[in-house]
């Protein structure tokens, strides 16, 4: 069975979807600012760690947080 993430920090109306691979789309709001990114068959993609975290960095902030998957 595939299963979908799909991450969205905001809520807005109106986006845009682009594809980035044929694994992700990204979301694009009206102001061009990211919306939410969707990976498909994200399962295979994220559990390759066998710990099942996911780890968001903000390079912007030299930033990083740590989440436990439930996969």
């Amino acid at each position: 069975m595939q299963h979908s993430l799909y991450l969205s920090p905001r809520k807005t109306a109106q986006v845009e979807t682009i594809q980035v691979s044929g694994e992700m789309n990204v979301d694009i709001a009206p102001d061009g600012t990211i919306y939410g990114i969707e990976l498909l068959n994200a399962n295979q993609q994220l559990g390759a760690d066998e710990q099942g975290k996911l780890i968001v960095v903000n390079e912007a902030l030299g930033e990083s947080a740590e989440m436990k998957l439930l996969l």
